[in-house]
This record gives structure tokens, C-alpha cells and sequence, in this order.
């Protein structure tokens, strides 16, 4: 009874996991990151000391807060779903180890994030997305070239 999932109950899954994790980054953690400047980005590019990387704090504090922002925009959107998650995945890797070392802050949120993120990069962005969209016009145009469906 329960296992009867359709590939459209599977697509609007993926929908609402998409929704939600896109309007949640953005609104609650990514846009502020974004809109905070070089200053804010050092302060969190400096996290990846954790793993030895000192260099470039300021790029990898804009990595972080444009996939939090523009990533997680993206993902709403479905347009580049996988990277953008995988790119999204990492960025709470580093922010999971991070409230662990220094034992500030619950890790559990990041885990978690990090979680649905690696499970969009698996399962993709499903038929209700602009990477469905332009899968199915490039296909017909290819269909539409050489004259076979």
C-alpha cells in the first residue's frame, strides 16, 4: 500500500525538497552571507583553516555564501541541480565539522543539510525543473534533426 510511489509522486517529492531547501538557504542563511561583503566572506573563509587550507579565506567565504544564495536558487529553480547540491553538500561538510570542533552551535542542522543536498545530487531535480525543461527541448530538437521520436 505504501510502496506504490509513482514517478510522479517521486517528482513532486523531489519538488517540495527542492522548495524547501532553496527558500530556507536563501531566505534564513545565504542572502545576508552574500550581501555581508569581503569582510563577512574572510570571516567565514577562515573556517577552512580546520582543514589546513589558509590560504584565499575570502574566495572560500564567497564559495560558501554563494551556495547558500545563488546555489540554493538554482536548486528552487532546478537549473544545474546536481553541482549546485553537490557544491552546497560540501559547504555543510565544512559547516557540520566546523560546530563540531568548536563545539558551538547544534551540528545537527548542517548534518541534515547536508543530507538532502547529497540526495539531490543522486536523484537529480526530477521532471518539475528547468533541467527536465531543457531535457525534454533538447531532445525533441535532436528528435526534430535527424527525424526519429
Amino acid at each position: 500500500m505504501f510502496d506504490k510511489h509513482t514517478s510522479k509522486t517521486r517528482d513532486i517529492g523531489l519538488l517540495i525538497i527542492r522548495t524547501g531547501l532553496g527558500v530556507g538557504f536563501i531566505y534564513y542563511h545565504g542572502w545576508g552571507k552574500l550581501m555581508g561583503g569581503m569582510e563577512r566572506w574572510e570571516g567565514l573563509g577562515g573556517s577552512m583553516e580546520r582543514f589546513g587550507i589558509s590560504f584565499w579565506p575570502t574566495f572560500w567565504g564567497f564559495m560558501a555564501s554563494f551556495a547558500e544564495s545563488i546555489g540554493a536558487l538554482f536548486i528552487l529553480l532546478g537549473i544545474f541541480t546536481v553541482p549546485m547540491s553537490l557544491l552546497l553538500a560540501i559547504t555543510m561538510l565544512v559547516a557540520w565539522t566546523g560546530h563540531i570542533a568548536s563545539g558551538q552551535g547544534s551540528p545537527a542542522h548542517a548534518f541534515k543539510n547536508m543530507l538532502v543536498a547529497l540526495g539531490l545530487v543522486f536523484m537529480g531535480a526530477g521532471r518539475y525543473s528547468l533541467d527536465a525543461l531543457i531535457a525534454r527541448r533538447r531532445a525533441a530538437a535532436e528528435a526534430d534533426e535527424t527525424g526519429r521520436p
